[in-house]
């Protein structure tokens, strides 16, 4: 499918791709699909730090002193959204073990599909922090409105939406409400079927992870 939206980047690896399609099969057993959440969140990760400012230091190796490349030192925070966006938070810390992690509660409506917000914890310094909104489905685009909306409201400035399958109606809203903020996905799917469930998609997400469905 062809990618009209400039913000959109489909990370179409193929570990990437073989391991989304494990867990769009509703086979899937409750611990593969948590199992490959994390893996997923950790590809993604990768592609969606790509462009983390670098320095160099002096370091000894064992033959000869070396400038080496490292990280300059910007500060990353993670939001998953609650509940589904906790999936993606362990994979992510294994790539970026000093990332803080806030924390931003909502739920939508299954009648009206509007998201309704309940709860954000964040560390106190996110304004200066680069920001990782995860969720693994970008459906409507409420909920991910939402949270970044909250987000520029703290003062955050650069923040990106990280997420597993996304609807073209979804990226069109975030992207005609946010522009400047990237989007990286694994796969953007077909349309939403009249229950604003993603199609193809792989289902609940959060029920999927935690089985409570």
């Amino acid at each position: 499918m062809s990618n009209q939206f400039p913000t959109l980047h489909i990370v179409d690896h193929p570990l990437v791709q073989h391991k989304l399609s494990v867990m769009r099969d509703k086979n899937t057993s409750v611990k593969d699909f948590r199992a490959l959440v994390g893996e997923i969140a950790m590809l993604l990760t990768y592609e969606a730090t790509r462009d983390l400012p670098m320095t160099t230091r002096t370091i000894e190796t064992p033959i000869c002193s070396y400038e080496a490349p490292v990280l300059a030192g910007k500060k990353l925070a993670i939001v998953p959204i609650l509940r589904a966006g906790l999936g993606f938070e362990d994979g992510i810390l294994t790539l970026v073990p000093s990332a803080r992690v806030a924390h931003i509660g909502m739920y939508r409506d299954e009648e009206t599909l509007e998201p309704h917000f309940y709860f954000l914890k964040y560390p106190k310094d996110i304004a200066g922090r680069d920001v990782l909104i995860v969720d693994p489905m970008l459906a409507t685009g409420g909920s991910a409105d939402m949270a970044i909306t909250k987000m520029k409201e703290l003062g955050c400035k650069n923040i990106k939406l990280m997420i597993l399958v996304a609807a073209p109606e979804g990226v069109k809203f975030i992207y005609e409400r946010h522009p400047d903020v990237d989007i990286y996905c694994a796969a953007l799917d077909d349309h939403l079927n009249e229950n604003g469930y993603i199609v193809p998609g792989l289902g609940d997400a959060g029920d999927r992870i935690f089985g409570t469905k």
